[in-house]
């Protein structure tokens, strides 16, 4: 597998990624009916850097960020869509880890997850995996379209030059 910046031509396989897991409503606080170019122009805004992982095609996209402007810019986010047929083969724990290298290689010292729902519960067990702790959670937060209303965790980790 090999995880590379994403390129214009990776745009219609960056929207089967992400338009599907927007409209479920079960991970990301947007609009569900965000699809097609706006989804893709959702992915690659405020300044995000986007990469793809591939092997024989597209499998998963991260973006990475900053989480603030000015005295807060040495702390970045990210978000990160690994596609359903690809689930389960170790694509989230390599973009991952990818995406703390690449943050080390920009200049960032930490790295914040704003709203991961208490429910993504494979997810919050993978960041805690990597070091991740929860600093805060937003109590019923997010009305989940299955679960209701649903916490969301703030998870901050400290970037060390590992």
């Amino acid at each position: 597998m090999t995880i590379r910046p994403a390129r214009s031509g990776d745009y219609p396989a960056i929207d089967r990624l992400i338009s599907p897991v927007f409209a479920a409503g079960e991970t990301y606080a947007v609009d569900p009916g965000m699809t097609g170019a706006a989804a893709v122009g959702y992915w690659f805004s405020g300044g995000r850097r986007v990469f793809v992982a591939e092997d024989g095609g597209v499998l998963g996209t991260y973006y990475i960020r900053p989480n603030g402007e000015g005295h807060a810019a040495h702390v970045c986010n990210c978000g990160y869509i690994t596609g359903a047929e690809a689930r389960g083969r170790g694509i989230a724990t390599a973009m991952l880890l990818h995406s703390q290298d690449e943050a080390r290689r920009l200049g960032y010292t930490a790295m914040q997850f704003n709203f991961v729902l208490a429910t993504n519960v494979k997810a919050v067990a993978l960041w805690e995996k990597h070091g991740f702790d929860t600093v805060g959670r937003l109590p019923g937060a997010y009305m989940h379209p299955n679960a209701g209303a649903t916490d969301a965790l703030v998870m901050f980790k400290t970037l060390t030059k590992d």
